[in-house]
């Protein structure tokens, strides 16, 4: 046997040389020059990690922005809401005001009022009682902003203190209209009437000075709180303005000529706003502007209270310049001692350069004796400012 038989050969396929990858080719790109060592690289815009951050500050400010906005809006149609309907409120108090202290002139009106009887003033007080009562129902039914319901049912309150002031006086006029008795009746009818001095305390202190001090806390500006006062002084309800009304409401009662010291008394008259007193029988120039005006002061010299005295002021003029000027007020009533100040003004145009004579009348009063004392006349020279 061959030595080389026993070398089995194995080979099936031929020979092949080995899969060798093929490197990939490498490209070299020509250097354009030599650079010097590399700074930091500028970024352009934001990083890309901080835009969200970015667009979400922007929408935050947006919606801020937007909320503010709608705040004031909101704000400013509430300010806008409260005010009207605080105006529209202290509108329809306005009306009730004005015809609660209409009534309220009208009471001692009649009061001064001569020649009525005992009924006739009885009645026309429950007349006016009628009034204030559709005034309490009038404020009864107002529907005033939340933040004034307290302060609107004072105002019921000083209302219905008219109401019952009214009845109570009727009641006590009728009550002692047989009566002579005229201290104590005096006194009764004073204890009536304090009611309505009464009312004129709650409708400032408890109604209008809150509703004022409310107004100003909500910041609301240009409404009026309307005042209403029925009794303009203190003494026309004390016991002895009553029993000067009772002693002249008897007195007329009785007919005839009122017995006792009745009249009045002229005492000055003084040229306004300058302030010259006129002196009869003398010549006093009187600068005459567009206020010019003259104060007549008039005393009660009786015994005993007087109503509706006429006062005339007469300006002697050329018929040529429209003839005399001539004014006339009324004293509405007068207690005995009592001085009172009429005034006129508008007198329109006086005559200048020229002497004239400014004349004063004041009528007299039933049972007046002496009368000299109730006029004079005043020689003047009107001159320009």
């Amino acid at each position: 046997m061959d030595r080389n038989d026993d070398d089995i050969q194995f080979d099936f396929f031929d020979d092949e040389p080995a899969t060798v990858e093929a490197a990939p080719t490498r490209v070299r790109i020509p250097r354009r020059g030599v650079r010097g060592p590399r700074g930091p690289r500028r970024q352009v815009g934001p990083p890309r990690g901080a835009a969200p951050l970015v667009r979400l500050i922007l929408l935050v400010v947006f919606a801020v922005v937007v909320i503010l906005v709608f705040g004031l809006v909101i704000q400013s149609c509430s300010s806008s809401s409260r005010h009207d309907a605080y105006a529209h409120y202290m509108d329809k108090v306005r009306t009730i005001a004005t015809q609660s202290t209409a009534n309220g002139k009208s009471l001692f009106t009649i009061l001064a009022t001569p020649g009525l009887t005992v009924t006739q003033i009885e009645s026309k007080l429950r007349g006016l009682g009628e009034q204030e009562g559709q005034n309490v129902l009038a404020a009864e039914r107002l529907d005033p902003p939340g933040r004034l319901r307290d302060e609107n049912v004072q105002l019921v309150d000083a209302l219905q203190l008219r109401v019952d002031g009214l009845s109570r006086l009727a009641d006590t006029f009728q009550s002692t209209a047989k009566s002579t008795k005229t201290s104590d009746d005096s006194i009764a009818l004073a204890e009536q009437a304090v009611r309505l001095q009464a009312s004129d305390v709650v409708w400032d202190d408890l109604f209008r000075q809150p509703a004022i001090v409310q107004l100003q806390h909500d910041g609301v500006s240009g409404v009026e709180v309307p005042d209403s006062t029925y009794v303009t002084s203190p003494d026309q309800v004390t016991p002895h303005s009553m029993a000067l009304v009772l002693e002249r409401i008897r007195g007329a009662a009785t007919g005839g000529t009122p017995s006792g010291l009745h009249g009045t008394n002229l005492v000055s008259v003084k040229a306004v706003p300058s302030g010259q007193t006129l002196t009869p029988g003398t010549l006093t120039t009187v600068t005459a502007t567009t206020a010019l005006g003259f104060q007549v002061v008039v005393m009660d010299s009786g015994n005993f209270q007087e109503v509706q005295i006429p006062v005339t002021l007469t300006i002697d003029r050329p018929g040529s310049q429209g003839g005399p000027i001539v004014k006339t007020q009324t004293i509405q009533l007068i207690d005995p001692g009592q001085d009172v100040t009429v005034t006129f003004t508008n007198l329109g145009e006086v005559p200048f350069a020229s002497q004239t004579t400014v004349k004063v009348d004041v009528a007299t009063v039933p049972g007046e004796v002496k009368k000299d004392n109730n006029s004079a006349q005043y020689p003047v020279i009107f001159s320009l400012p």
